[in-house]
């Protein structure tokens, strides 16, 4: 009997969640890193794989790809235009260079190699108004993220050629508006800059990101609202993310109550660990495990009462009370010795079910004991 109630609780779950996410939601998600003609950035391609992995958990069908020539990225536009149309949510990531130039916004391919204005508009670059309007247009809500204020050096090499007018280029990407039902965010405000994040780890913005937009029952407003808060609290409030959003209703790309919602367990039973609840679970530990900040660690508690590393972080909470946190994120300090094992980790992770394939590979954050600052800057939009 025991056994028959436990397969009637997962199919139960199973069947809320597909009807959660019973709408068609399309996501295009792009880092682009690897650029031939400058020196390359570490963390876009990182940035992607960590976003269309929290997307895909929530019922996006995602059209990823890493380090595109510019070939390679209008086919996965045109892929992603088509399955756009009619969409209910389409969503567009995009972490790499990125350069405004006289007020319009373009994405640079890895094989962009922007000398003048006219490499930039004549095909070299991806204009990304074009590209929303041809790719999004049909789909009820929209949602633009662009992490891609970083110090782009194609900016001073455009200025210096020769013009035969004035032409203002940008090292980051130009204030854009929202239309009907569109939200879109930047990595940090107008005229200011983004840290890029230790090589191989999470952006602070992409980070944030992952913690908070597909955190259960909490509507994108909202959740923009904390990946604000947690961006400027983690960068000494040397980087506020900045947006514009015309949305007409509310969103939630996580509706799912969460534990709360899902029928009640017996006593040492595992929880179902393929359902996507578990899986953005398991994003939002990852994103803030090694955090110095209890405010963060309670953050899980709150949307996870009962979750699988609640212990962990109960623990870790109650180790950070010998003193006040004043650090941000270890994105430019050694190891903190706080920080959870491995071992730790991977019997949590045993616990709710994952073998190793399924286990996701979000990067870690702590830097290499003794480093010296090596974070990226990204220049604002």
């Amino acid at each position: 009997m025991r056994f028959l109630i436990a397969a009637l609780s997962v199919a139960a779950t199973l069947v809320s969640t597909s009807a959660a996410f019973a709408d068609k939601r399309v996501a295009f998600v792009v880092g682009n890193g690897a650029y031939r003609n400058v020196a390359p950035l570490p963390n876009p391609a990182v940035d992607a794989n960590s976003m269309a992995k929290l997307l895909r958990s929530v019922g996006f069908d995602v059209v990823e790809g890493a380090n595109l020539t510019r070939d390679k990225m209008t086919k996965k536009l045109l892929e992603f235009g088509k399955k756009a149309e009619a969409a209910d949510v389409a969503l567009f990531f995009y972490a790499g260079h990125g350069i405004a130039v006289n007020g319009t916004n373009y994405l640079l391919p890895v094989d962009a190699d922007l000398k003048s204005e006219m490499d930039v508009k004549l095909g070299a670059a991806i204009n990304v108004d074009l590209t929303l309007e041809q790719t999004m247009a049909d789909a009820k809500v929209k949602l633009v993220f662009l992490d891609a204020c970083r110090d782009n050096p194609f900016a001073a090499r455009i200025r210096s050629a020769k013009a035969t007018r004035s032409i203002s280029v940008a090292s980051g990407l130009a204030e854009m508006k929202s239309g009907e039902g569109t939200l879109i965010a930047f990595a940090t405000g107008p005229g200011q800059t983004a840290l890029d994040g230790e090589a191989g780890t999470n952006s602070p913005f992409t980070r944030a990101l992952l913690a908070n937009i597909a955190a259960p029952n909490v509507e994108i407003q909202q959740a923009m609202t904390k990946v604000r808060a947690q961006v400027n609290d983690e960068t000494n409030k040397n980087q506020l993310p900045w947006g514009h959003t015309n949305l007409i209703g509310t969103v939630y790309l996580n509706p799912v109550a969460g534990a709360a919602s899902a029928p009640a367990e017996a006593p040492n039973t595992a929880s179902v660990a393929s359902g996507p609840t578990s899986e953005v679970e398991l994003e939002f530990w990852r994103s803030i495990k090694d955090s110095n900040k209890p405010e963060e660690l309670n953050a899980y508690l709150t949307n996870y009462p009962n979750g699988q590393f609640k212990s962990l972080a109960l623990a870790r909470i109650a180790s950070l009370q010998d003193g006040p946190s004043t650090a941000t994120r270890n994105l430019t300090t050694g190891i903190d010795p706080l920080t959870f094992s491995e071992a730790a980790d991977q019997t949590a992770e045993d616990q709710i079910g994952l073998d190793r394939g399924q286990r996701r590979d979000v990067p870690r954050s702590a830097s290499t004991p003794g480093s010296t600052a090596s974070s990226t800057s990204r220049p604002a939009p």
